[in-house]
C-alpha cells in the first residue's frame, strides 16, 4: 500500500478545490477531515488512511462492474498504447465506431440507429435538446416546448438544469433555460393546451433519482409513451443512472416494454471509470440529418466526444455483461437488499427496485448523520436530502449487502438514541 501524506492533501484540498454541490464553509472548517480515497477493488474503497468502506452509491451512481476491473483495465491500457484521444470532428477512431454498432445492436434494429457521444449526462441532454429542435426545425413544425417532471433531474448544464434541477436546487439564471413544461404527473399531460406545440416529452423511466429515489406508479411510461403516440411529441428517456443494470434490467425501459425516440446513457456507460455519454436516435429523427440535400450538421459538439478511451471502457463493460452474465446475479443482490430495507428500524421509510434501494428519514440533518456515522463503520454512502441512498456496484456480494444494510440499521438507530 502506498504511503500518502494525508494531512497534506487535506489542506491542500482545502486551499485549492472547490467542491460540487458542497457547502465549502462546513467543508474547509478546522475539525472536518475530508477522506481521500486513493484505492478500490470490486465494491470496496480505500482511503489514504488505510480504512475501507463498502461504496454504497457506486461513486455518485457510477461503477458498475467494480473498481479495478482487469478487463476494463486492461482494454483501457490496450487502447492507451495506440492512442489517448483523436478528433471526432472530421475524423473517427475503431472503439467510437464499435460501441455505436454494440448499442445499437441492443435494441430493436428497425427503431434505433445512430448514436452522438459527449461526455456525461447533462451534456447528452443538452444534445437531445438540439437535436429535437433542429429536427423539428427540419420538418417546418412549429413544435418548441419541450415537457419535464417535477422532481425529475436531467443535468445542470443550462438546458437541461431548465428541465429540473433549476427547480430542485435553485439557482436557475433568468435566460438559461429551453421553452419548457413542468408537470407533476401523467394525468397532466392531458390539460396541457397546446399539445402540438410539444417537442418532446422527457422522463427518468421507473425511478427518478435525485428526487430521493422516487419509484413511478406500474404504468406511468407506458402512458407518457401512449400520449406522445397520440399527439405527434416525441419522447426522451433519460436512463443516465437508470441504464446498465441498476433496476434489474438492463435498461428500465424494459420494465415497462416502451422504447423511447431517443435514450440518454451516461454514468455506468463506460463501467463508471471515465466521462463518457451517448444520445442513442431513432432513425426517424435522423432521417431528415441524413438526406443527400441536408448541407447542414448538427449544431453541438465537444472537444472530447468520441473518446477513445471511454469508449474502449464502454466495450470492456458490455464485454463482462456478457462473460460473467451480470444481469443473472441481480435478482438475489435485489432481494438481499429488499430483505435488508425491511429490516430496519420502524418508522423510517422504504422504497427500491433492482439495486436501488432509499431510506426516508425524518430531516435532512437526520440523513446527513447517518451518512456521516455509516462511514465510521465502514459503508460509504449519501443523502439527498432527507433520503439516505443506497446503490452499490453491480458486482457487490450478497454477504456484503448484508453488512452494509445492517451498518446502516446500526447508524440509524445511533443518531435517534
Amino acid at each position: 500500500m502506498s504511503s500518502w501524506n494525508t494531512e497534506q492533501l487535506v489542506a491542500d484540498d482545502k486551499r485549492y478545490v472547490w467542491h460540487p454541490f458542497t457547502a465549502m464553509g462546513e467543508w474547509c472548517a478546522p475539525d472536518h477531515e475530508p477522506i481521500v480515497l486513493v484505492e478500490g477493488k470490486g465494491a470496496i474503497v480505500r482511503d489514504s488512511r488505510g480504512r475501507e468502506y463498502i461504496d454504497g452509491n457506486s461513486s455518485i451512481w457510477t461503477n458498475i462492474h467494480g473498481h479495478n476491473h482487469p478487463r476494463i483495465n486492461a482494454a483501457i491500457r490496450e487502447q492507451l498504447e495506440r492512442v489517448a484521444h483523436t478528433s471526432f470532428l472530421g475524423t473517427t477512431n475503431p472503439p467510437a465506431i464499435e460501441l455505436a454498432r454494440e448499442i445499437v445492436s441492443l435494441f430493436p434494429p428497425e427503431k434505433f440507429g445512430r448514436v452522438f457521444y459527449s461526455d456525461d449526462g447533462s451534456t447528452a441532454i443538452e444534445a437531445a435538446l438540439r437535436i429535437v429542435s433542429q429536427y423539428w426545425k427540419k420538418k417546418d413544425a412549429r413544435r418548441q416546448t419541450f415537457v419535464a417532471f417535477r422532481d425529475g433531474y436531467h443535468g445542470d448544464t443550462a438546458g437541461a438544469a431548465s428541465l429540473g434541477a433549476a427547480q430542485m436546487f435553485g439557482g436557475g439564471l433568468k435566460g438559461w433555460a429551453a421553452p419548457m413544461i413542468q408537470i407533476g404527473n401523467v394525468d397532466d399531460l392531458e390539460s396541457l393546451a397546446e399539445p402540438d406545440k410539444i417537442a418532446a416529452v422527457v422522463i427518468e423511466p421507473i425511478v427518478q433519482g435525485a428526487a430521493g429515489m422516487k419509484i413511478w406508479p406500474s404504468g406511468t411510461l407506458k402512458a407518457v409513451r401512449e400520449w406522445c403516440d397520440r399527439t405527434g411529441a416525441l419522447l426522451i428517456a433519460d436512463e443516465v443512472m437508470t441504464g446498465f443494470g441498476r433496476t434489474g434490467k438492463m435498461f428500465a425501459c424494459e420494465h415497462e416494454v416502451t422504447q423511447p425516440d431517443i435514450y440518454i446513457f451516461a454514468k455506468g456507460l463506460s463501467g463508471g471509470y471515465l466521462p463518457l455519454a451517448l444520445t442513442l436516435i431513432s432513425l426517424d429523427i435522423f432521417e431528415p440529418f441524413d438526406r443527400t440535400e441536408a448541407v447542414e450538421g448538427l449544431f453541438y459538439g465537444h472537444s472530447y466526444s468520441g473518446n477513445a478511451l471511454g469508449c474502449a471502457a464502454a466495450l470492456a463493460s458490455l464485454e463482462i455483461f456478457k462473460i460473467e452474465k451480470t444481469l443473472d446475479s441481480l435478482d438475489e443482490k435485489a432481494e438481499e437488499i429488499r430483505a435488508g430495507l425491511e429490516d430496519l428500524e420502524k418508522g423510517v421509510g422504504i422504497r427500491q427496485v433492482g439495486l436501488i434501494g432509499a431510506i426516508d428519514l425524518p430531516s435532512s440533518a437526520h440523513a446527513k448523520a447517518v451518512c456521516a456515522d455509516a462511514r465510521t463503520k465502514g459503508v460509504m454512502t449519501r443523502p439527498i436530502r432527507e433520503t439516505v441512498v443506497f446503490m452499490p456496484p453491480l458486482c457487490i456480494e450478497p454477504t456484503q449487502i448484508k453488512t452494509a444494510l445492517a451498518v446502516l440499521r446500526q447508524s440509524i438507530e445511533h443518531v435517534f438514541t
